[in-house]
C-alpha cells in the first residue's frame, strides 16, 4: 500500500518532498534535435533506418513508424524519450528500438543515475507545461535551450525505479485491455459482413431451436442493388422505414433556451460506443419545445462536417443539431438494434458518395432518405441484433475497464510524481 508523504522541505517557494531535488532537464540528459534527412533517402521497403518525423507517428506508449531513411542525420536511441517540439508541443512516446529523428522531435537521453522509464512518465505527466513554454509564438515549438533550461521535480534513483515499476503495471494492465478490446472489434466486423449479408436461419422449434449462418450451397440468394442477398430479404430505402428527423439549434442569443434537462445531441457526443448517454451542451423545458423531438430508441448518424458517417442509438427523448439525421423506426418493419448495424454496415459508402467533393461535405435529409439497406424478416432482425449486442456488451465491459484504469494511472501519476505520495516503504519492504 501507498503512504502519504512523511516530510517536505521549502525550495524557495515551492514545497517539494526531502531529499528531492528540482533540476533543469539538460542536467540529466542529452538533448538532441532532429534533424530531417534528404526526402529522396525515404522509403517505405525497410531499407535503413526507421525514420520519425513528428509526433503522428506516436502511439500509446512507443512509436509506430511507416518511412525509413538510408541517410540518417540525427538519432535517438532505444530508451531514449521522444518529445514533439513543434505544434503539437509536448507529447512523448518513448523508443523503443534506435530512429532518426526529423525536426518535429527531440530526444532526451538519461544520464547515468536517471531511470528513463521514470523521465517518460514524468514528462508525459508534464505535458501541459511544456506547452506552455511554445505559447505565444505564431508557430507553437519550442527550442532546446528551452528544453534544457525546463525544471523538473527528481526524487533519488531507488524512487524513480519504483515510481516507474509502479506506473509501467498499470500501463501494461492498459495494453492488455486495449488488446482485449481490438480483438473483440475484429470478431464482430467479421460477424457483421457475415450476417448483415447472409443472415441466419432457424432450425427446429422450442428448445432444440438452433440458428445457423446461411450458405449460397444450401440455401437461397438473389442478385440485387446491395449484391448478393437472402431470397427472403428486400431491399428498401431510409425513409420507408421509419420518419427521418434533420435536427435544429436554438438560437444560441437566448440563453433560456439552454439548461441541463434535456439532450441535445451534436456530432461529439457519438463516440465509439452504441448508446448516446449524455452531451456536452443541454436544454431547457423552452428550448425543447421549440425543438424537434427524437424518440428513445432512434438512429441517429452525422450528415455533415468531417465526421459523417457516425451513428449511435438514442436512449432517451432528446434533440439534435441540424448535423444529424435521425431516423426513427417503425417497429413492426425493423428492430431499432438491427438497424443501427445495417446502417453501419450499408451507409457509409453512399453517405461518401452523396456527400461528394465538396468542401463542407453535407447530406440532406431527402438524399439520405434515399439510402438503400436490406430488410430482412423481423424475426431474424431480432436474432441478428442479439448475437452483434452480445459483443457490444463485451467491447464496452472491457473499454469502460480501460477508462478505468486510465483514471487510476492518472491519479498515481498526480501522487507519485510530485511526492505526494511515497514509495519508500515499498522500497524498505523489498530489501528486507
Amino acid at each position: 500500500m501507498l503512504k502519504q508523504q512523511e516530510g517536505l522541505r521549502m525550495d524557495k517557494t515551492k514545497c517539494i518532498p526531502k531529499n528531492w531535488g528540482i533540476v533543469k532537464l539538460g542536467e540529466i540528459c542529452e538533448i538532441t534535435m532532429g534533424q530531417s534527412p534528404p526526402s529522396e533517402s525515404y522509403n517505405m521497403e525497410g531499407k535503413g533506418m526507421p525514420f520519425l518525423q513528428g509526433k503522428q507517428e506516436f502511439g500509446s506508449n512507443h512509436p509506430i513508424n511507416v518511412k525509413y531513411t538510408t541517410k540518417p542525420l540525427k538519432i535517438a536511441f532505444e530508451n531514449s524519450i521522444l518529445i514533439s517540439v513543434r505544434a503539437p508541443v509536448g507529447d512523448v512516446n518513448i523508443a523503443d528500438k534506435t530512429y532518426c529523428i526529423g525536426r518535429g522531435l527531440a530526444s532526451l537521453r538519461a544520464k547515468k543515475g536517471i531511470i528513463a522509464l521514470f523521465l517518460y512518465y514524468l514528462m508525459a505527466f508534464q505535458k501541459s507545461d511544456v506547452e506552455a513554454i511554445g505559447e505565444g509564438s505564431t508557430f507553437q515549438a519550442i527550442t532546446k535551450s528551452q528544453i534544457f533550461n525546463f525544471k523538473i521535480l527528481l526524487p533519488p534513483v531507488s524512487e524513480q525505479r519504483k515510481i516507474a515499476e509502479i506506473l509501467e503495471t498499470i500501463d501494461n494492465a492498459i495494453e492488455k485491455t486495449d488488446a482485449i478490446i481490438e480483438k473483440y472489434k475484429r470478431i464482430k466486423q467479421g460477424l457483421m459482413q457475415d450476417l448483415l449479408t447472409k443472415g441466419v436461419v432457424s432450425e427446429g422449434e422450442g428448445e432444440s431451436e438452433r440458428w445457423r449462418l446461411r450458405d449460397e450451397n444450401i440455401d437461397k440468394f438473389k442478385d440485387s442493388l446491395l449484391g448478393r442477398i437472402p431470397e427472403e430479404w428486400e431491399v428498401v430505402r431510409l425513409g420507408e422505414i421509419g420518419k427521418i428527423i434533420t435536427g435544429s439549434t436554438p438560437s444560441t442569443e437566448n440563453l433560456e433556451y439552454y439548461g441541463d434537462e434535456y439532450l441535445f445531441v451534436s456530432p461529439e457526443d457519438i463516440r465509439e460506443n452504441k448508446y448516446i448517454t449524455d452531451s456536452q451542451k443541454k436544454l431547457s423545458e423552452l428550448g425543447f419545445r421549440i425543438s424537434r423531438k427524437i424518440p428513445s430508441d432512434s438512429i441517429c448518424v452525422v450528415c455533415i462536417g468531417s465526421t459523417i458517417g457516425k451513428i449511435a442509438i438514442t436512449k432517451t427523448i432528446c434533440t439534435t443539431n441540424q448535423q444529424i439525421n435521425s431516423i426513427v423506426p417503425n417497429s413492426n418493419i425493423f428492430n431499432s438494434e438491427a438497424l443501427f448495424y445495417f446502417i453501419v454496415l450499408y451507409s457509409q459508402k453512399p453517405l461518401k458518395q452523396e456527400a461528394g467533393l465538396q468542401a463542407v461535405p453535407i447530406v440532406n435529409k431527402n438524399r439520405f432518405s434515399r439510402i438503400q439497406i436490406p430488410l430482412p424478416p423481423l424475426h431474424e432482425q431480432q436474432r441478428i441484433a442479439s448475437i452483434l449486442s452480445q459483443i457490444d456488451e463485451v467491447i464496452e465491459k472491457e473499454q469502460a475497464y480501460k477508462e478505468k484504469l486510465e483514471r487510476i494511472k492518472k491519479g498515481l501519476m498526480e501522487d507519485l510524481l510530485t511526492g505526494k505520495v511515497r514509495v519508500n516503504h515499498l522500497i524498505e519492504e523489498e530489501e528486507k
